[in-house]
């Protein structure tokens, strides 16, 4: 190959400055330089758990939809154009030739008249799924393709060079924000295979990447650059200890690391998008341990939509999962999804919690406090402002509980959000609230009538829960039962778990959407009573890509006799030996 884009990478100028790293040259990061927030289109479409496509009508209908919210006081930023916006043989310098026939040219002059700045999503070096390729090997990259013929070597050949001319390319056009995905270090070639160790190789393609993204931000200083899947750390579960880290290079080349798509906690919940809401809120626990300034983590949560990475969630308990992306306090918030499905008094809403976090976020006060999310006991996050104090506390655990709130000398105190049902109360800096429930306290001049959000009566939490004694044990391979005596005028709630051998959750994956199987139908809770089965109410029985570890179920009051035992069985299609617990519980309602 002819000219610089055919030269070996080692012949790269930044990559010669680069490979003995110089800490002169590196542009220490703090971050972005405030709070941001940012529209990203994906589960809007899905091309990787379903079969719906990014096109240009799509994208400019939630551009349409962006401009509409913030005429309500939405702040929204940019405009992440995600996956798959490219055509296969483009070499990212092309738009997808039939979804996009005329190119960028109108959603970039749209978002400019808007005052919204533009981002678009890149493969780091990962140029096949599942699915098989989504994009060819350009004559330019030739030089770089792996041993592994899925991924692009980094240090090697023409890949990395071509790619940082096309950001620059796209940055022209007036793109600020770059999203990298998919990172796979140990990509070779066949010339270097050979010449390295393993560890030799990975060092060598993350210090070409770093060394690429450093010359291209001293260039365009006020770029956002934000790292996805392949950056570190785990994303897997919400159990694992925090013994991993993050390359602290990381933090000298984004802006941003994100800490995993929005799934399904190891904690059961009847409420399963709590159960996600707390992995969210453990992931960011686990970053911060890994190194991470809660700033710059991006938590990733806020996903509405119509599509299977969103387990087809429209706008389910979208409130609570908006204050806590916003409560975590990283400077990085992602709005995924189906824009149009928030109507004009959801948008208002949505504003003013925006307006009640972001100054504070602004701030850099928020802590963490209480348990390890993952330890289904309550927890939260706490922000400082010169108004008083903000907490936002999840109680993900299975009974009413009390938590002494990090506030000295607390004053006046007023509880801003509620989930429906329990009425939480506040006494000094001690918060009771229900089981998977989700509330806000402001202290001082935060506990005021403008803050007030108020109750979303789309959530019932119990306003008592108490466990019941079962003798629910093994009756063969991965089934369990046992009896239960149901007392009067309660609903029962049952969970479950499964684990492994090594004593761990243990998620089962039937499938992903369009055509997996649902989890509700490889895991199951099954009720009855002389032999008739009882109607059990489940919030699992979705296809979901991430996996699950449990089932949750309840019997509501009136479906049953409560002068009769109850048979609970449960059971899961897994091959390999688990090992299954339940627990069950009487629970009351105000609106039984």
């Amino acid at each position: 190959m002819a000219g610089t884009i055919g030269l070996g990478i080692a012949m790269h100028p930044f990559v010669r400055a680069w490979s003995k790293p110089n800490a002169n040259s590196i542009i220490r990061l703090q971050g972005p330089p405030k709070p941001v927030f940012v529209y990203n289109n994906w589960s809007a479409y899905d091309e990787l758990s379903d079969n719906v496509p990014q096109t240009e009508q799509l994208a400019m209908r939630e551009l349409a939809e962006m401009v509409r919210l913030k005429k309500l006081g939405v702040e929204l930023d940019y405009y992440v154009m995600d996956a798959f916006w490219f055509d296969l043989w483009g070499g990212y310098r092309t738009w997808h030739k039939t979804h996009w026939p005329n190119g960028p040219g109108k959603w970039l002059a749209t978002c400019k008249a808007n005052n919204i700045k533009p981002g678009m999503w890149f493969s780091t070096n990962l140029i096949a799924t599942h699915s098989g390729r989504f994009l060819e090997v350009i004559p330019e990259w030739k030089d770089s393709l792996g041993t592994d013929p899925n991924i692009m070597c980094l240090f090697d050949g023409g890949y990395l060079p071509h790619l940082a001319g096309t950001l620059q390319i796209w940055y022209n056009k007036g793109v600020r924000l770059f999203k990298f995905d998919f990172a796979y270090f140990e990509a070779v070639t066949p010339a270097m295979k050979d010449k390295y160790t393993k560890e030799e190789v990975l060092e060598k393609n993350k210090v070409a990447f770093m060394a690429m993204l450093q010359s291209f931000r001293k260039k365009n200083p006020n770029v956002i650059i934000t790292g996805y899947n392949g950056f570190g750390g785990n994303m897997e579960n919400t159990y694992k200890p925090f013994d991993e880290k993050i390359d602290p290079r990381w933090l000298d080349t984004f802006d941003t690391l994100y800490c995993g798509d929005p799934r399904f906690s190891d904690v059961p919940m009847m409420n399963i998008w709590r159960s996600q809401d707390n992995y969210s809120d453990h992931q960011v626990s686990a970053y911060q341990a890994y190194g991470m300034p809660i700033r710059r983590i991006d938590n990733c949560a806020f996903m509405i939509g119509k599509t299977g990475t969103c387990y087809y969630r429209g706008i389910h308990c979208w409130k609570g999962m908006l204050i806590l992306e916003l409560a975590r306090g990283g400077w990085m918030n992602v709005y995924h999804g189906n824009l149009e499905l928030l109507d004009e008094a959801n948008g208002k809403w949505f504003a003013k919690v925006q307006a009640l976090y972001h100054p504070l976020q602004k701030l850099d006060t928020t802590v963490t406090f209480g348990a390890i999310p993952g330890a289904r006991k309550p927890y939260g996050f706490k922000s400082k402002g010169p108004k008083g104090v903000l907490c936002t506390v999840v109680n993900p655990s299975q009974s009413i509980a009390t938590i002494e709130l990090p506030v000295r000398r607390p004053g006046k105190s007023k509880i801003l959000y509620a989930d429906g049902g329990f009425k939480p109360t506040i006494h000094g800096n001690k918060l009771t609230l229900s089981s998977e429930q989700l509330v806000v306290v402001g202290f001082d001049g935060y506990a005021d009538a403008q803050y007030h959000l108020g109750i979303d009566d789309t959530i019932n939490t119990p306003v008592a829960i108490d466990k019941i004694d079962s003798s629910i044990t093994s009756i063969g391979k991965n089934v369990i039962e046992g009896q239960v005596n149901a007392p009067a005028g309660k609903s029962i709630r049952i969970i479950m778990q499964q684990y492994s051998a090594d004593g761990f959750p243990y998620r089962s994956w039937p499938g992903a959407p369009p055509d997996g199987e649902k989890v509700s139908d490889f895991i199951h809770i099954k009720a009855s009573q002389n032999g008739q089965d009882i109607p059990l109410h489940i919030e699992y029985d979705k296809v979901i890509w991430s996996g699950l570890s449990w089932a949750a179920g309840e019997l509501k009051q009136g479906s049953f006799d409560a002068n009769l035992p109850i048979t609970i069985k449960c059971s899961t299609d897994e091959k390999g030996e688990m090992k299954l617990l339940a627990a069950v519980y009487a629970v009351s309602y105000a609106s039984a």
